[in-house]
């Protein structure tokens, strides 16, 4: 519902909405929109104020008539700083991020996801600790974490590539590998959701703000999607949309999926998939990691496979373009390349009726291997400053 609904009572929370979105830079507009009187706008902001939250920053000059500029109001992101991190299969990156998701410090090291939640974990708390140099809890306003696997309610479920993570909510075993070496972090909210879903809402914020269905397809040890609509993460009734790497393909019934399944998209064009054929060729190649570094050396081998897996890939993207009509669809991975791509666009074109892919853009990601890092942070500062919880953090803090 918005803020501006007829009838609805406007919270601090509502208020700080429309100071973050830029709909409203001064008192005046915030009376203005919400309907709210002067007194009552003093004292929401005032909550606002002695939260740190927003602050006054130059002014607005008037229109016409006259009078005195007013203050411009503006979300004060100095005041917090958020810690985000991006699992792979075998590394991990780590960064301590201001509320605008600039990246402040950054720590990227070899992690094995197989190594189990409780060491994972427990290392990126050590990760963390040395991001903040010395800052304690109170400083941090939320943990992001972007995982390899499907997130439902902060649980993993049954992801194919983490073994050992089925069930596991992350959350309380990484506070606690961060409050044993942070004061003050025993309490700090963790948000987890799927790399494919972080690193959508990140590209889809950065680079294409106005397109209101966007697909991000990540192809690298596995397969998955993300997908935001109208600018919120679609994740479904339990957290499955976008898991198409375990769509069943035709002609493929011997190729064994991680998942346990024969036939998968993934078992057959993923980097994973690609490095064992490469294997199989006489190429040593043990990830989708090292067949990128293949096909940037520009091996005939490992780009003759990448374009086969973009076909195969196509093929099922021709369905789910058609089911979802996005505006953008975006490759990201290890195999986001010059050949994968022309693969995929061979398929897609060919199986999609042309209305569907009339005003269809299909693009390489843009904010390279940052992107679930970014997106980490956002959905940390998204839901902790929504109106809902913005009030809620208020009453908390006896605002």
């Amino acid at each position: 519902m918005s803020a501006t609904t007829a009838g609805e009572t406007k919270t601090a929370g509502d208020l700080l909405r429309l100071i973050r979105s830029g709909r409203t830079a001064t008192r005046g507009d915030l009376q203005r929109v919400t309907g709210l009187s002067r007194t009552t706008v003093g004292q929401r902001l005032d909550q606002l104020f002695a939260a740190g939250w927003i602050r006054e920053h130059g002014s607005v000059p008037v229109d016409r008539g006259g009078g005195r500029p007013s203050a411009r109001l503006e979300f004060d992101a100095s005041h917090a700083v958020v810690l985000a991190a991006d699992l792979g299969t075998r590394h991990a990156r780590a960064a301590l991020l201001d509320l605008t998701g600039r990246i402040l410090a950054e720590h990227t090291g070899e992690l094995r996801v197989d190594a189990g939640p409780a060491a994972v974990l427990d290392r990126l708390g050590e990760w963390f600790a040395g991001l903040l140099g010395g800052r304690e809890g109170g400083a941090v306003c939320g943990v992001g974490l972007s995982v390899p696997g499907p997130v439902d309610a902060g649980r993993l479920v049954q992801p194919p590539i983490m073994p050992g993570w089925d069930g596991c909510e992350p959350a309380p075993l990484l506070r606690a590998a961060l409050a044993r070496r942070v004061p003050g972090a025993a309490a700090l909210p963790v948000l987890t959701d799927n790399d494919a879903n972080l690193m959508a809402y990140a590209e889809q914020r950065a680079g294409h703000p106005d397109c209101a269905a966007f697909l991000l397809v990540k192809v690298s040890t596995g397969i998955g999607a993300g997908v935001v609509v109208d600018g919120g993460i679609y994740r479904g009734i339990d957290g499955g949309a976008g898991d198409i790497g375990h769509i069943r393909l035709d002609g493929a019934p011997g190729a064994l999926c991680r998942c346990g399944s024969y036939g998968c998209l993934a078992a057959v064009a993923s980097g994973g998939a690609v490095a064992r054929e490469l294997t199989a060729l006489g190429v040593p190649a043990y990830s989708g990691s090292e067949v990128r570094e293949l096909l940037a050396a520009g091996h005939p081998q490992a780009v003759r496979l990448a374009a086969e897996a973009g076909r195969r890939v196509g093929e099922v993207l021709g369905t789910v373009v058609t089911l979802l009509n996005p505006g953008v669809l975006m490759i990201a991975g290890d195999l986001a390349g010059t050949p994968f791509l022309a693969g995929v666009r061979e398929l897609l074109y060919a199986r999609a009726m042309a209305r569907t892919t009339a005003h269809l853009q299909v693009v390489t990601a843009g904010l390279g291997d940052r992107a679930g890092l970014l997106g980490a942070g956002a959905l940390v500062v998204e839901e902790l400053y929504a109106p809902a919880s913005a009030d809620a953090r208020l009453a908390a803090m006896g605002i």
